[in-house]
């Protein structure tokens, strides 16, 4: 059979458009997931948990093999050992990311979107996204010009008189440094503590394998999904693609189709292209590859958003309450005034329950990221030509210093604001957190853990001078809190050892104008050079917007799926 449409990847993007073109009856979609399924009725706890922590540590959902770097590599300096090479969370599952994240619900700004369309990416200004940012989801609070009501994917928000005791007092203290409430973080687009926007209702997580691919979508007879598949390769007869080859649960196979989209994320996208010998010249050649089409952008520019977190104790009075197993109710948009750079470009996250597990309950941070990425020197590069072997992934954060200096200087703002009254009520030994490998191996979720956990927790609940002696020598890895709040080259140093991307992997297939040399895509996700096939996912931002990518993401598909069903 002959497919009008092949989807490679079954993620955010991959959900819309399975479900979008396949309205029209006369198409024929063949939807390919390398995870597994989550259909109706049988979806993992794990992923329906309204608290995101477990499906996230949970290695079923994961390219387990996937690492990454995320620091800058020295090239002045032959002699300095380079980073490591960390795990990356990467989901491997129907849905994607949006069965795994946080469940964070917000879009970016106007000025974001009036720079992809500066860019290149004509079309993609504020008011021609904004339209399919309504059209993906159903907005359970407030309704107007900003909000959907009809989408696949309802939103809402946890207003104060729920939050927690650590977030409640959090918002005290970012009153005291002069903060307003903002109650809508999507359609008031000012700086001010707010109630975050998520993917959730009933206390479910709603993702876009639930909300686009739900049964009725399921039960269409020209929609094929086949997860358990992993494409290994494009098929091309001349300059078009034609085809993909896959391992379906172990068995090769070969599928076509008139039109190939990759929805494989901004890893998994590029690595998709360079295989079939679409990219950078002389690092095709390098491969032994011949080359199809020479786009020096492809797996360039890949960029997140660089985060580091300040943590403390949390006293049983601060910790997750009944109501809501959600740990990020909280959350602050400023502006730093660092750099010539929009407003809002800083963002913090407050977090009741830093883990699954029985520490976790009991640390609370304050994760602090830069909203407006200046950081833009990334890239996706392969390793060899064969599919098993993952790419090498760097994402070189804090390659602008303005980045540098705005977590610095975000992390004495938090830092201040464990120091108020209602916080220090509920908090003690306040210390700079690192996501290090030993947290890493903590976080897996098996018996194990949960068993080490156990006992530390109630030691951590014992008396302060044996709390003191367990954060001084266990938890608090290298840099002390009054350390780095007094001294700017330890804060420096901290920062540059411990800052994390959080996951928004972004623009290394990125839209642009016609004579942008570096552009992969046009506005439409189309690769460049070669015909039949598209791009649609994170990786075709022309930057990335000042928000969690999922909606970005959901709203790029949905504004593509409508031009592809109007040619």
């Amino acid at each position: 059979m002959t497919y009008d449409y092949i989807i490679v990847g079954g993620g955010s993007a991959g959900s819309v458009l399975a479900n979008r073109l396949s309205a029209k009856s006369s198409n024929k979609i063949l939807l390919l997931e390398a995870g597994p399924d989550t259909p109706h009725g049988a979806v993992p706890k794990e992923i329906l948990d309204s608290y995101p922590g477990t499906a996230y540590f949970d290695p079923r959902f994961h390219w387990t093999k996937l690492r990454v770097r995320t620091e800058v590599v020295s090239h002045n300096n032959p002699t300095e050992a380079p980073p490591p090479f960390r795990k990356y969370e990467q989901a491997r599952v129907l849905g994607g990311g949006s069965s795994i994240n946080g469940q964070l619900a917000n879009r970016g700004a106007p000025t974001d979107y009036a720079e992809w369309e500066a860019r290149g990416a004509r079309g993609w200004n504020w008011d021609g996204v904004l339209p399919y940012f309504r059209k993906v989801e159903r907005d359970l609070d407030f309704d107007g010009p900003y909000h959907g009501k009809d989408g696949h994917i309802p939103v809402r928000r946890i207003f104060p008189e729920h939050w927690t005791g650590f977030a409640k007092a959090a918002a005290k203290a970012f009153e005291a440094q002069g903060w307003n409430y903002v109650e809508d973080q999507n359609g008031e687009f000012v700086d001010g503590y707010l109630p975050l926007t998520h993917s959730n209702a009933n206390e479910q997580r709603v993702s876009a394998a639930i909300g686009y691919l739900a049964p009725e979508t399921r039960l269409r007879k020209n929609l094929t999904i086949s997860t358990g598949t992993e494409v290994s390769s494009l098929i091309f007869e001349g300059n078009r693609c034609v085809g993909v080859r896959a391992n379906v649960k172990g068995r090769a196979q070969e599928f076509r189709a008139n039109e190939i989209v990759l929805c494989s994320g901004a890893i998994h996208s590029p690595a998709h292209l360079m295989r079939a010998g679409i990219g950078p010249v002389g690092h095709l050649k390098d491969l032994g590859i011949d080359v199809r089409a020479a786009l020096p952008g492809v797996g360039q520019r890949l960029t997140d958003h660089p985060a580091i977190s300040v943590s403390a104790y949390l006293r049983a009075q601060g910790r997750q309450n009944q109501h809501t197993r959600r740990h990020m109710t909280l959350g602050l948009r400023y502006s730093s005034g660092i750099g010539d750079l929009p407003p809002g470009d800083m963002f913090v996250s407050v977090v009741s329950k830093s883990a699954w597990h029985d520490v976790g309950k009991r640390i609370a941070s304050m994760l602090i990221w830069v909203n407006r990425t200046c950081s833009e020197r990334g890239e996706v590069k392969l390793v060899s030509r064969d599919a098993r072997d993952e790419p090498l992934v760097e994402f070189n954060l804090l390659s602008d210093r303005r980045d540098l200096e705005r977590l610095m200087d975000g992390f004495k703002r938090m830092g201040q604001a464990y120091a108020h009254p209602e916080v220090q009520k509920i908090t003690t030994n306040p210390f700079p957190a690192a996501y290090s490998d030993r947290v890493r191996a903590l976080g897996v979720v098996c018996t194990k853990n949960k068993i080490i956990t156990g006992v530390a927790a109630r030691l951590l609940d014992g008396p302060q001078f044996l709390r003191n002696y367990l954060f001084d020598n266990v938890i608090v890895e290298g840099f002390k809190f009054n350390q780095v709040m007094q001294d700017d080259e330890a804060l420096e140093a901290f920062v540059r050892k411990a800052t994390i991307g959080v996951w928004h992997a972004s623009c290394t297939c990125r839209m642009g104008a016609d004579n942008d040399p570096m552009a992969v895509t046009d506005n439409q996700g189309r690769v460049r050079g070669v015909g039949g096939l598209r791009v649609v996912d994170a990786s075709i931002f022309p930057m990335v917007p000042s928000a969690n990518t999922n909606f970005p993401v959901l709203m790029s598909a949905e504004k593509i799926a409508d031009a592809m069903l109007a040619a």
